[in-house]
């Protein structure tokens, strides 16, 4: 099976890529290895959470937001990326070999796996992110398929400006995909009367 989107990293940027892609339909899995920055954060400046929330409370609703809205969470570390003929192929430490269309790293300040497969990196600007994942304006990395957002791909570490970017370029992979602009925004119906 080849899945349309491979998100790696289940942290606020990821859970956000797979809301949309799985509204949007596309065969989505999210591979998180547990290790999101946001575990040890309390969420006090988030949109829509006027009472704060912590880090993995954060985490968990996304991940159940995500399911919700169609994508897979598989549970284990990603070790490899290679990609081939229009195919990006993972590997995990449990063994899996999952293929995917395009694949979206979103691992916070994690570039490793990036590096190691040739993907250009840059020195990261805010303190303590090290190296980032160079991007073009959409999101996309100097490798044919593959993607990055949030701090990965060079925004700010704020859970909400990560959540956002991992929105805006999974918009940009679904837009690219389809050949015309992704909206996803429902309304209410009219009111009576």
């Amino acid at each position: 099976m080849v899945y349309d989107l491979v998100i790696v990293g289940g942290g606020p940027a990821g859970a956000s890529a797979a809301i949309f892609a799985g509204r949007a339909g596309l065969r989505t899995a999210v591979v998180d290895d547990g290790t999101s920055m946001a575990l040890k954060a309390v969420v006090n400046n988030h949109l829509g959470l006027p009472d704060g929330v912590d880090g993995p409370d954060f985490l968990a609703l996304g991940r159940r937001h995500a399911v919700t809205a169609g994508a897979e969470w598989i549970e284990t570390q990603t070790t490899s990326l290679a990609v081939a003929d229009d195919v990006v192929t993972l590997g995990t430490a449990d063994g899996q070999a999952l293929q995917a269309r395009d694949v979206l790293l979103t691992q916070g300040t994690n570039t490793a796996l990036a590096e190691e497969a040739g993907i250009t990196v840059e020195a990261g600007r805010e303190p303590w992110i090290k190296s980032v994942m160079t991007v073009d304006a959409e999101g996309r990395t100097s490798a044919p398929n593959v993607w990055a957002a949030g701090t990965v791909g060079g925004t700010s570490v704020h859970t909400i400006i990560v959540a956002g970017d991992g929105a805006r370029v999974a918009v940009n992979l679904i837009s690219a995909r389809r050949g015309a602009r992704h909206v996803d925004h429902d309304k209410l119906d009219d009111p009576v009367g």
